[in-house]
């Protein structure tokens, strides 16, 4: 066992530089009142766990905070008390995640040639995960975490008429870390935005330029805080994964 992780230590320091990018300029518009980058979860703001779970994994250089104008100051004070050791830098977003990931993609370290895109609100990723998915982005130049789909999902009309009921099978929800080549992220961006594309991820934004988009294996844990549902969810979580050390 030491022999292979010696290995993969080897493996590792001929990666490319990756630069994470961290999405934080949404509005919160479904957690009551509430912004859900600074809920508390097990006694700490949700964006500080997503940014000290970065900060432990391996391969990851720099982070890149994309923020709302208005945020901008608190969210860099929060990364000061984080007590990172990766160098940190906040920059504003724009008015959707495509302008905010591409502002913050064009202020990434030049130098790195893989751009990860992690949702600031998923708080429960883990260190081990990010590392490897950026082994699997620099493999495949593109890359998400997913995890199958287990209700059934139905195709409906405006009107909410059913209209096909697509096999379960093929179905995967995405989350995130998703890891990319650096250069066709920012290309597939700027296309996306000049067509005036409305995108839910950055998968979608590489996928219109006909490139490949490889998923990956997933983990339940890593859910994003949208309602205060999910935050009991993740305080759940976070209690059992302490239980277990």
């Amino acid at each position: 066992m030491g022999f292979w992780n010696s290995v993969q230590k080897i493996q590792d320091k001929t990666l490319p530089l990756c630069s994470m990018i961290v999405a934080a300029a949404g509005t919160s518009t479904r957690m009551g009142g509430q912004n859900k980058l600074f809920a508390r979860l097990g006694g700490a703001p949700v964006l500080m766990r997503t940014l000290c779970a970065i900060d432990r994994a391996e391969l990851v250089n720099e982070i890149v905070v994309a923020a709302h104008e208005s945020m901008m100051k608190e969210i860099a004070g929060l990364c000061a008390r984080s007590g990172l050791r990766k160098r940190v830098k906040v920059v504003k977003g724009g008015a959707s995640r495509t302008e905010s990931v591409l502002a913050a993609a064009l202020e990434c370290d030049p130098k790195a040639e893989l751009v990860a895109i992690h949702d600031g609100a998923r708080p429960l990723v883990q260190p081990d995960m990010i590392d490897e998915l950026i082994r699997l982005g620099w493999k495949t130049q593109a890359v998400a975490p997913a995890v199958p789909v287990t209700d059934t999902v139905k195709v409906a009309d405006e009107n909410g008429l059913v209209l096909s009921t697509p096999d379960r099978s093929t179905l995967f929800a995405v989350q995130t870390p998703q890891v990319f080549q650096a250069n066709i992220l920012k290309a597939a961006l700027q296309s996306a935005l000049a067509a005036g594309q409305p995108l839910t991820d950055d998968c979608a934004a590489v996928e219109r330029l006909g490139k490949q988009v490889w998923l990956a294996a997933g983990d339940e844990g890593n859910i994003k805080i949208t309602t205060p549902t999910d935050l009991a969810v993740a305080e759940a979580i976070l209690r059992q994964r302490e239980a277990a050390l």
